[in-house]
């Protein structure tokens, strides 16, 4: 099932504008005046080269970065929670941190080394069950496969349950088992009415599961469905052109 066959459902996360964003870092331009919208309720791609700007891009709607330019988040009403999934997680393999112990400091306020409150005891559960790591949860993290620990790093996504969610190639260590779980989760996110914003290199997964999709080379190079916008032609422009940005100095 592609996602323009998806029934319609009422989002609950925000409607994203990106208008003239633009970020600088030294005499380097990463960013140059970036203006696109993400629908609310829609699973929106950000393709493009490495470091063409699609991480900083997303560290600016998350606050993290400082920037050009107006980035609007349009909630339908009160303002929801963001969640957030990175590429990938560092730390000491050494470590005797288990599965819990990562969710217990990532997902609550009370220390990791007093155990799981009650609060957050059944979220996790259920989390670490949807992404297939339920009998996991005693192995240490640095034991897990890159792929277990990238679906560790989708179920902490998952607590508190977001509106928004921001997904940095959530399947670059995924085997085929934790890509079919991914995709399950995305048409869940999808029929809840999550707003979803999701780097990804896999261009087929994106042609199949994305709803629009918009290339990025520090500057917006396409903009549109996948089926319209994936051409070989666009493809071969993303990936092998570096726009010069007004004011910067190529690397």
């Amino acid at each position: 099932m592609t996602a323009a066959e998806h029934i319609v459902v009422r989002a609950t996360g925000p409607g994203v504008e990106f208008d003239q964003v633009s970020l600088t870092l030294g005499r380097t331009a990463i960013l140059d005046r970036v203006s696109f919208s993400i629908r609310a309720g829609s699973v929106h791609a950000l393709v493009g080269p490495n470091g063409g700007g699609k991480s900083s891009l997303i560290k600016t709607l998350l606050g993290q970065m400082p920037h050009q330019g107006q980035l609007r988040l349009n909630w339908a009403s009160e303002p929801g929670l963001i969640g957030y999934v990175p590429q990938a997680l560092e730390f000491d393999r050494g470590l005797p941190m288990t599965v819990d112990d990562f969710m217990a400091a990532m997902c609550q306020r009370r220390p990791a080394f007093m155990g799981l409150s009650r609060k957050v005891a059944g979220q996790i559960g259920e989390a670490l069950e949807r992404v297939g790591m339920q009998d996991k949860r005693k192995r240490r993290m640095g034991a897990l496969s890159g792929g277990e620990r990238q679906r560790v790093l989708l179920a902490q996504g998952l607590i508190p349950a977001p509106q928004l969610l921001v997904l940095d190639e959530p399947m670059s260590a995924l085997d085929e088992a934790g890509a079919q779980v991914f995709e399950r989760l995305l048409n869940e996110w999808r029929q809840d009415g999550v707003t979803v914003v999701w780097i990804e290199h896999d261009l087929a997964a994106v042609k199949r599961l994305a709803e629009r999709v918009t290339g990025l080379n520090r500057q917006i190079l396409f903009d549109g469905p996948p089926e319209q916008t994936l051409s070989p032609e666009r493809l071969l422009t993303l990936f092998s052109t570096h726009p010069k940005a007004t004011g910067s100095t190529q690397p």
